[in-house]
């Protein structure tokens, strides 16, 4: 009897370990909604841990916020060091950049200007510069941690400022105020629309890397490119799959394409805020989650891509890299074509981008045109075509990369890097250190797909923390500027003892920071001219638009590269559930390096404890 009941013990427990062990089998299952190069790391980065992961993309095929440029500008491993990680993984090859263009330029009245040649020809403007850049590094400095940047009561106050708030106090002369305008709305958004507290912290971020790291190379093909070579990697690879809602249980997620349901263990979201608002999720985000949505600013930007058969510019300016231009030409840069010619790639941003939404492409190219040709008469002559992106119509993106405005810091920090149940996030606009930016959808996706893994071994994640209450930052805000010490440096702008008791400075509520300025030069006069006051930038945003020109046709969109042929994961029937609210649309309020996502190049090279990341110039991702 007692052989036979340890014959049964015996059976009882080659079962369970043989159950243990299938248990332990089974490969993980993970969905990655968004097709951008967050979402394609996260799903190449999980599939070479073994999981089965199928990428689900609304478009026709992946590659997110790529730009229209044919060959983009990369920083070095000290700038990028995601980026070309993956460029040797993937054997990309790249050339140096040449020394001419690993500095901004400026286009001044039509005139070219190396930083060599202004600090000769316009020395007052070089002056100012330097001093606007002083500052910068002075505000950069005063942030210890870029992953904390609201660590005190004084820091957390700046929040509630914006950056032409500030610009104003620093009394810019005025070309070199237009500059600086232009620089902060290619990189970010209009100065008037950004929280001083982000900027600060983007600053702190780049302390230390040169302008000359940011463009170390050219990627021939752009980031379209790197997209391309994450896919061939990829199995399972949906493209025409707008995702429309997710259920979670304590089983796994289901994923509705449609009519047709996606089940898996894990799902990462690498979709743009304003993407995510149209997917109802079970259950539902919180109000947090939700009012982020709502509220959290994106850079916008119209990005043209103008075609001629020859340069019609001088040689000897070889002009190229970062150009900003006080004519109200955006930031731009020119580069071959592929087949011959000359392309000038011209960034719209901020408000100037908001207000051209009421124009149709031919007659934007042609505002854009004709200022061009005022500068180099044999422009029209030599003009063969254009083609034109909008981030900010574009109903899945809403501008081109995150931007906070005032206010959003104390609201919304790090929000999206905790993971919500089976769900992680992805983007360049949740990353920290590198948002807007090629450099920080990369990170996004490998922080995403590690967290995915952890979360399937069983760990928690704790909500981060956000600096000091609102209330008592304001209190010390105020007393610090009565007493002098940071806020005085922060606002005097001078070095004699007067200039160091500067007016107080009163925080700017978020709501009213775009709040309209009296007697603004005209909306013509302001793009293209750029007015003689020194606030020309801090437009606002219920400043009415042009009257609508009939849109003309618009020129062929560029062909995308056809995703790699793949195999999807067999879809599975997705199980009834209730409906859960639409998560708040976004209001566009946005920006590259970061065209994104992807973002331009990135602020002024504030340092970095962490390194730093480029922008999709294509930035949207800055």
């Amino acid at each position: 009897m007692a052989a036979a009941w340890v014959r049964v013990c015996a059976v009882i427990m080659i079962g369970l370990s043989g159950a243990a062990a299938q248990a332990q089998g089974k490969t993980p299952t993970a969905l990655v909604v968004g097709g951008g190069l967050a979402g394609l790391t996260a799903a190449y980065e999980l599939q070479n841990k073994g999981w089965q992961v199928t990428l689900l993309e609304a478009k026709a095929s992946p590659g997110g916020r790529s730009g229209l440029a044919t060959s983009e500008w990369i920083g070095n491993d000290k700038a990028q060091p995601v980026l070309n990680q993956y460029l040797q993984q993937f054997k990309l090859s790249t050339l140096p950049a040449p020394e001419f263009v690993r500095s901004p330029g400026y286009l001044i009245d039509g005139d070219y200007f190396s930083a060599a040649d202004l600090a000769t020809k316009q020395p007052a403007t070089a002056e100012a510069l330097k001093r606007y850049e002083k500052t910068v590094d002075d505000l950069a400095r005063s942030i210890d941690d870029p992953l904390n940047p609201a660590a005190n009561n004084t820091l957390f106050a700046l929040d509630q400022i914006n950056v032409a708030n500030w610009l104003d106090r620093l009394q810019l002369p005025t070309t070199a105020r237009q500059l600086v305008n232009q620089q902060i709305r290619s990189r970010y958004d209009e100065p008037s629309r950004l929280s001083l507290l982000y900027f600060a912290q983007q600053s702190r971020v780049y302390r230390g890397v040169d302008d000359r790291d940011l463009r170390a190379a050219r990627l021939p093909g752009g980031s379209p490119v790197l997209a391309q070579a994450f896919v061939k990697q990829i199995k399972a690879i949906k493209t025409n799959s707008p995702v429309t809602a997710i259920i979670q249980d304590k089983d796994g997620v289901t994923v509705k394409v449609g009519g047709v349901g996606y089940s898996a263990d894990y799902l990462v979201m690498a979709v743009p805020l304003r993407a995510l608002a149209k997917i109802q999720m079970t259950p539902s985000l919180d109000n947090q989650h939700l009012a982020a949505i709502k509220g959290t600013n994106y850079g916008w930007r119209d990005q043209v891509l103008l075609k001629f058969k020859q340069p019609v510019w001088e040689s000897r300016a070889r002009m190229s890299g970062e150009i900003f231009s006080n004519a109200g030409l955006g930031m731009l840069w020119i580069e071959p074509a592929l087949k011959g010619g000359a392309n000038v790639v011209i960034n719209l941003a901020g408000d100037n981008a908001r207000l051209l939404q009421a124009f149709g492409d031919k007659q934007m190219v042609d505002q854009v045109l004709i200022r061009l040709h005022a500068f180099y008469p044999k422009a029209r002559g030599a003009f063969t075509g254009y083609e034109v992106r909008r981030y900010g119509t574009d109903a899945g993106m809403g501008g081109a990369y995150l931007a906070y405005g005032p206010g959003q810091i104390s609201k919304y920090w790090r929000l999206w890097e905790r993971p919500l149940q089976r769900v992680t996030f992805a983007g360049e606009h949740t990353d920290a250190l590198y948002p807007g930016t090629l450099e920080g959808a990369l990170r996004s996706g490998q922080r995403a797909a590690s967290q995915v893994q952890d979360l399937a071994a069983g760990k928690s994640f704790e909500p981060i923390k956000v600096g000091p209450a609102a209330a008592t930052a304001a209190v010390a805000g105020a007393a610090a500027a009565k007493q002098g010490g940071f806020f005085s440096r922060l606002f005097g702008g001078g070095t004699d003892d007067k200039a160091k008791t500067p007016p107080a400075v009163t925080p700017v509520p978020a709501d009213k920071a775009a709040a309209p300025e009296a007697s603004k030069p005209g909306f013509f006069s302001r793009l293209f001219g750029g007015g003689a006051d020194k606030s020309d930038a801090a437009q606002p945003a219920a400043t009415p638009a042009p009257a609508v020109v009939p849109a003309a046709p618009a020129a062929p969109a560029p062909q995308a590269a056809p995703a790699a042929p793949v195999e999807a994961a067999k879809p599975a029937p997705a199980p009834a559930a209730k409906p859960a609210p639409h998560a708040a649309k976004k209001t566009p309020a946005p920006a590259a390096h970061k065209p994104a996502a992807h973002h331009p190049a990135p602020a002024k090279k504030p340092a970095a404890t962490k390194k730093p990341a480029t922008t999709e110039q294509a930035q949207p991702a800055r």
